[in-house]
């Protein structure tokens, strides 16, 4: 058919009139026609957003498998709310992928190549010893940084560091608690300490070696009465106790495990010196010492200390938080000790990288643009919810030396509460 045709008396062609007899056909191909243009421009703003990914270290097999599903399953929370409500604005989406490296040395090494080709991160989640071990040497190489979950060690204390803690050392943790628990006894005497450590691991070796400097430089304050060196999994500790005792100590530190933590505690129970309380860590902590033992109830009068929120009933800013991700997010994981370890590191990264694509564009992410930006740009407790304290890196350290708190649990009348909060860290010398 000719599109025009000749022109009739009224001045109208006869094309359209033809046109005006296929309205639906018309209507059709111009319905279609928006639809195509409507995938178009969708499918313009989609690769308007860059996605990076994040490779998790993870133990779903191997000593900590059991915590492992609240770690992982928080960072991940973290990560789809910031996609969700931050990263969309700014055109960056994140992705995650786990690998299971059994908390060995080996495997970490083994798999780190593997994972680094398949995903070109921009960020890895560590989550404790062998993962530094393995990766502290290559990752400055690979140009990736890798953020713990776990407070620091003094061997890893080195400047221009690429794996960062959002705590600070286990010492750094412990001596803020020392001095809060010296200002509640009172007088001016030094604190009588006792630590139940162990020679099987270099992390527990470096613990006490710093608690023990820190002693000897500041006399007044602090005295190491016996570092006890105990089996890893401890059953009986009566006689080392007993002797910690007849020393006048006041308080005993433990920050290996909740065995150690379980065989003194038994031990004080059989003595009768209850009164005479354990500090531990956060993966030694009072939820999982008490279930270990048979009860929170056991746990009365001993105390947890760490750079991060206590997952009490409290109504915090944290806890709050977490609630968002459960409901909203679908996080699954309690609110708990290996939860608020997941949340931690998950939220330095996010922000981290939150500022970094503020900083150069959301299209021109790398490894070391993320570090730079972690060295450079201060995260504060409002931007983790209260989950950690402000923090403030540098090329000193791959921690914050300065500036850091700690929060302080505690069991009374058979609660899990918070006996104080936004403790000052000391600030400590290398060991």
């Amino acid at each position: 058919m000719r599109l025009f045709n000749n022109y009739q008396g009224d001045g109208k062609m006869v094309f359209s009139k033809k046109f005006n007899k296929r309205p639906v056909q018309s209507r059709a191909w111009m319905f279609a026609a928006a639809a195509e243009l409507s995938m178009l421009f969708a499918g313009a703003g989609a690769q308007a957003q860059t996605t990076y990914n994040l490779a998790g270290l993870a133990d779903f097999t191997g000593p900590y498998a059991d915590i492992m599903k609240d770690v992982t399953g928080c960072r991940r929370g973290v990560v789809d709310w910031w996609n969700s409500e931050v990263g969309k604005e700014l055109g960056v989406a994140l992705k995650i992928k786990d690998y299971d490296t059994r908390y060995d040395v080996a495997q970490v090494a083994s798999l780190w190549p593997g994972a680094k080709s398949e995903l070109n991160p921009i960020l890895v989640f560590g989550i404790g010893g062998p993962d530094a071990t393995a990766l502290q040497e290559r990752l400055p190489n690979d140009k990736v940084p890798m953020i713990m979950a776990t407070a620091g060690y003094g061997y890893g204390w080195k400047p221009n560091p690429w794996v960062f803690n959002a705590r600070p050392t286990y010492p750094h943790e412990a001596t803020a608690f020392m001095e809060w628990f010296r200002k509640k006894r009172g007088g001016d005497g030094a604190l009588k300490l006792g630590i139940i450590s162990s020679e099987a691991s270099p992390a527990y070796v470096d613990i006490h070696k710093g608690m023990e400097k820190y002693a000897k430089e500041n006399p007044k304050l602090l005295e190491v009465v016996e570092t006890i060196y105990a089996e890893v999994q401890p059953t009986d500790l009566t006689p080392q106790v007993a002797r910690l005792v007849r020393k006048g100590v006041e308080v005993i530190q433990i920050q290996t495990n909740t065995a150690a933590v379980v065989a003194t505690r038994r031990a004080l129970q059989s003595l009768g010196k209850t009164n005479i309380p354990i500090m531990m860590s956060a993966h030694n902590s009072l939820l999982a010492s008490g279930k270990a033992i048979g009860g929170l109830a056991q746990m009365e009068g001993n105390y947890e200390a760490y750079g991060m929120a206590i997952p009490t009933e409290d109504k915090t800013t944290a806890r709050g938080f977490y609630e968002k991700l459960r409901d909203k997010y679908k996080v699954t994981a309690g609110y708990n000790v290996p939860c608020l370890m997941g949340l931690n590191q998950a939220i330095v990264a996010v922000r981290t990288i939150e500022n970094a694509a503020k900083a150069v564009g959301p299209t021109k992410l790398t490894g070391e643009v993320v570090r730079k930006t972690l060295v450079t740009t201060p995260i504060t407790a409002e931007q983790s919810f209260g989950v950690l304290p402000t923090l403030t890196f540098s090329e000193d350290a791959p921690f914050p030396t300065r500036g850091l708190t700690v929060n302080i649990g505690t069991v009374q009348d058979g609660k899990y509460t918070i006996a104080d909060q936004n403790v000052a860290v000391p600030v400590l010398n290398k060991w």
